[in-house]
């Protein structure tokens, strides 16, 4: 027996600060209509699909600010996005920067089925970067200025005939965000990313080892929880600033099955059966059987590490 979801990881390029959404959107529609033509039944987009990534500017002017975030989805500009995909009968994930009736920013992203029903929705829980100038900094990681921590937690559904659950970017390389949508029996984590590809407070690390840890944590994520992964870059060099690549479909087993070649707007596609996920969710990650739940308390007791006596 077998549930197969053929999944594709819309990777984008470079969206530049100048790059109109209608621009942007063109893109996201092409992506998508590529993907249908393959028989994907889901599409996977990045975070902040409809923006470059802004937290890398100084701002303090609100309205300056408010430009970069979405009031409501879909709006006026993303309509035609929804309405491509209901038309070719194709769900998405989609991350954005979603300012709230209440005038508060987050980091989000949105699970959309292909129906047109928005059936998801995830914001951004750990938050990279600092709040202020920092001039040590080769470059500005701003997050923390222009978003707040995520509210939701990790919540997963049923949907597209399979348990799916979201995160994004820095999520990622936390064993907390996996092992949450794990304990729900997650069978598909999807995820998007933008990150540099220089680290700004570490400049000889180089992107060998930025996109080593990257394919390192989706790995971990997906082997110890026995879960497919769909990891998706917005990529290239943005207004000078480059991003990695490397867009990444990951097995239960945590080996990377497809993974893009380049660092443009690029299909990644695979068959993802769902049933794979069962072996190891019955064995070694069995949870009922083999977790000692009265060891962890300092996982949720505590923030910081805090050393023994010396």
């Amino acid at each position: 027996m077998s549930r197969i979801l053929r999944v594709a990881a819309a990777q984008l390029g470079p969206i530049c600060r100048d790059d109109s959404r209608e621009q942007t959107l063109d893109r996201l529609i092409a992506l998508l209509e590529g993907a249908a033509g393959a028989g994907a039944t889901l599409v996977v987009f990045p975070e902040l699909a409809l923006t470059t990534f802004f937290p890398r500017w100084y701002m303090e002017d609100r309205e300056e600010i408010d430009a970069w975030f979405e009031r409501e989805l879909p709006g006026p500009s993303t309509r035609r996005l929804f309405e491509r995909a209901r038309e070719l009968g194709v769900g998405f994930h989609l991350g954005y920067a979603e300012l709230t009736p209440a005038g508060e920013h987050f980091n989000s992203c949105i699970l959309v089925a292909a129906d047109g029903r928005i059936v998801g929705k995830y914001r951004k829980t750990h938050l990279p970067g600092h709040a202020e100038i920092d001039p040590m900094r080769a470059f500005q990681h701003l997050e923390k200025r222009y978003f707040l921590p995520g509210d939701t937690g990790f919540p997963v559904w049923r949907t597209m005939g399979g348990i799916l659950g979201m995160c994004i970017c820095n999520d990622r390389r936390w064993p907390e965000t996996w092992r949450v949508m794990g304990l729900q029996g997650v069978e598909m984590v999807l995820l998007g990313y933008n990150t540099p590809s220089v680290n700004s407070q570490r400049s000889a690390e180089g992107i060998e080892r930025r996109m080593f840890h990257n394919r390192l944590s989706v790995q971990a994520g997906c082997y110890q929880n026995s879960c497919w992964g769909v990891a998706v870059a917005k990529a290239g060099i943005e207004d000078g600033h480059p991003l990695i690549g490397g867009s990444m479909i990951v097995d239960p087993d945590g080996f990377i099955v497809a993974e893009a070649t380049g660092e443009g707007d690029e299909l990644v596609l695979h068959d993802c059966d769902l049933d794979a996920t069962r072996f190891g969710k019955e064995t070694i990650f069995a949870f009922e059987r083999h977790r000692r739940t009265e060891h962890y308390g300092l996982i949720t007791g505590r923030t910081g590490a805090i050393p023994p006596p010396e």
